[in-house]
């Protein structure tokens, strides 16, 4: 077993946080105030962000942007590159709607720096297995940038058709060449989602707030993955945190984790070296 600050855990790499404009982050918190009666006092800012990740022994994280609407993610995207552009720590990732010209707006993202794609499903309402977004997929396999998708019914959309273990699936047989994770351990469909993984060298999943210690009391659920169970999928499973829209302490993603018993390479793996596979870097 490990504490928070000890050695299994740094240097790591939070594979999901949000790194968004003011009135946008605003909105979003608001949103999941009003659903969830959650409430934030993490910081927005870039400064402040990186500040918390140094101090718990991050050194990189991706950032992950998602346009509600069409029309706004050439702008949401441009931003976010823009703030990575000066930060050793950000890894920018861009969305596109599915009423946008994907194809368009995402070779823009990747000319310009973007490491992979974001869709958050059931608020973009679109999918792995949307054809608006077939030019997306494309480009990512021909530029090989992995996709990150909230593919997932936790916490408040288990009657979207958007997500899925289904669509998922279908992505990851439809473009085996793209890697492609799903958040929150895809929860509340996580055991469909391990053997999944287990199945399929493309797919990943990140722990983000289903692995907190928190999980229970803010899903609704707990989310039962047993140590053995990650052990053998540790090259599948990165750490993340859905930093800064957690609605209580950071350390708390990463203290369930550190108290499993699991072997030093597993914890190299998920705090740090799948989320590296993930972006193609190893």
């Amino acid at each position: 077993m490990a504490s928070a600050s000890s050695e299994p855990f740094a240097p790591a790499i939070d594979g999901h946080t949000h790194l968004l404009p003011d009135r946008l982050m605003g909105a979003i918190r608001g949103a999941l105030a009003e659903q969830a009666g959650w409430q934030f006092d993490h910081p927005t800012a870039r400064e402040g962000m990186e500040a918390q990740f140094r101090a718990a022994g991050v050194e990189r994280y991706l950032a992950l942007p998602y346009a509600h609407k069409p029309g706004m993610a050439v702008d949401l995207n441009e931003w976010l590159l823009d703030r990575a552009a000066d930060s050793e720590m950000t890894v920018p990732f861009a969305t596109v709607h599915g009423d946008d010209d994907v194809g368009a707006v995402v070779r823009e993202a990747f000319a310009a720096g973007a490491r992979g794609l974001k869709f958050q499903c059931p608020v973009q309402e679109c999918g792995p297995a949307d054809p608006r977004l077939d030019p997306a997929f494309e480009l990512a396999a021909e530029h090989d940038r992995p996709i990150l998708f909230h593919a997932g019914t936790a916490p408040l959309y288990e009657d979207s058709p958007h997500v899925g273990i289904e669509s998922f699936e279908t992505f990851t047989e439809s473009y085996p060449e793209v890697r492609a994770a799903c958040a929150h351990m895809g929860a509340f469909q996580t055991e469909g989602f391990l053997a999944l993984v287990a199945d399929h060298d493309n797919a990943f999943l990140d722990t983000s707030f289903a692995m907190s210690t928190e999980a229970a009391e803010h899903l609704g659920a707990e989310i039962d993955v047993s140590d053995d169970r990650l052990e053998a999928l540790s090259e599948s499973v990165f750490y993340g945190s859905d930093y800064p829209n957690i609605p209580y302490p950071y350390e708390c993603e990463r203290a369930g984790l550190l108290d499993r018993d699991l072997s030093e390479s597993a914890f190299r793996d998920i705090f740090a070296w799948t989320a590296e596979r993930f972006l193609g870097e190893r």
